[in-house]
């Protein structure tokens, strides 16, 4: 174990959740984080999850601009006993991470960023992600691909080339960092007018170390209407009789 590990029993984190999607390809009119889902919107499923890990003493929530009182509605909603800060999104989700990052606890030793579209992260995600953070400075969701990857030709039509699957994840959320390797990558992007798909490539440019935790292919990301409509089914099956 690095010496620099943190005590896991020991561990402050500060949760950022990223709200603020218009979710147009969606095809509703409220911003995705707020569509309803088996009777509560994709917000409110991510802070129930979040109310059962007990490493979380902070949220932050990045969402629309004119959505905050909403979004306090859902977090009195779910039942949230930790203090909950709220700040607009911005143009982009990296963006959005990066203020919410600037309002998180210096007292948190681990911060964790999760997309309120993956409404089926579970606790124990959560926990594992905060844990392997705390012992190798972060740590991701993922799932070892199971499809064969094909590479476009130029032509958007034809294949160029067959990728090897073998050693390829899937990355996802929850994602979790040690707070000042986060604070740092963050810096360096906008130094440097690095934009990243996740906040793992960019504590990776940092030569953060990054742990993969093994998840599940449930904690899908809804982005398309098909997407809906399969977490809703799910959602359905998980309702009690």
């Amino acid at each position: 174990m690095n010496a620099s590990a943190i005590n896991a029993s020991a561990i402050n984190a500060s949760v950022i959740i990223v709200a603020a999607g218009s979710g147009t390809r969606l095809g509703f009119d409220a911003p995705k984080a707020f569509v309803e889902l088996a009777g509560r919107s994709l917000l409110g499923w991510t802070l129930r999850t979040i109310a059962a890990v007990p490493a979380i003493d902070e949220a932050v929530i990045a969402v629309p601009e004119g959505m905050e009182a909403r979004a306090r509605i859902e977090v009195i909603a779910a039942g949230l006993e930790i203090p909950v800060k709220l700040t607009p999104g911005g143009a982009e989700r990296q963006d959005s991470v990066r203020h919410a990052l600037a309002l998180t606890s210096a007292a948190a030793a681990i911060v964790v960023v999760h997309d309120a579209a993956r409404p089926f992260a579970t606790p124990a995600m959560f926990a594992a992600t905060i844990a392997a953070a705390a012992r190798a400075g972060g740590a991701i969701a993922a799932i070892a691909l199971a499809d064969t990857l094909k590479r476009a030709a130029a032509d958007g039509r034809t294949i160029a080339a067959t990728i090897a699957r073998a050693g390829l994840w899937q990355a996802q959320t929850p994602q979790a960092f040690r707070r000042e390797l986060l604070n740092a990558a963050h810096a360096r992007a906008v130094r440097e007018a690095i934009a990243a798909t996740d906040d793992a490539d960019l504590v990776e440019r940092c030569g953060g170390v990054v742990e993969l935790i093994e998840a599940s292919a449930l904690n899908f990301k809804i982005t398309t209407a098909a997407d809906f409509r399969l977490a809703a089914a799910l959602a359905r099956s998980q309702a009690p009789h």
